[in-house]
């Protein structure tokens, strides 16, 4: 809110410099905002097809959560009223990265009713295919 006041007085003022400077400021802001919303669900997204790998079996709950989590990230990645989206593919693939460990810490404690260090359930997935199956499940057109 203190950015759109101080923006507001900087336009008033006919300070054009500055009101730029500040939206460049919130854009960057919405846009970490984004990134953030959209590893929070990789999170998710990743924890359950860890644990399917692992355990070499799925559930529905499993199934209902990664759907859910890929039209969270879909709707997320959106823009809406701009069109195109604010994350690439490869940037996806990055933020999915960045969010593995996370993921890996949280399935150690539910694959196999935590029987796994994570360092121990990460040598016994792998990580790349995990990767790459969130982000093909990702880059799919919404059905």
């Amino acid at each position: 809110m203190e950015e759109l006041l101080e923006l507001k007085s900087l336009l008033l003022k006919g300070d054009t410099k500055g009101a730029l400077a500040i939206v460049e400021e919130l854009e960057e802001m919405s846009r970490d905002d984004k990134i953030n919303n959209i590893s929070s669900y990789g999170v998710i997204l990743l924890l359950h097809l860890i644990k399917q790998q692992a355990e070499n079996r799925t559930t529905r709950s499993w199934d209902v959560s990664i759907r859910n989590s890929v039209r969270q990230i879909q709707t997320k990645n959106k823009r809406r009223k701009a069109g195109g989206y604010y994350l690439t593919p490869e940037e996806l693939r990055l933020a999915l990265e960045e969010a593995y460990p996370t993921a890996i810490d949280q399935a150690s404690l539910e694959v196999e009713e935590g029987r796994y260090e994570p360092e121990e359930l990460a040598q016994k997935v792998n990580q790349e295919s995990i990767i790459n199956q969130a982000l093909a499940l990702i880059v799919l057109p919404k059905q």
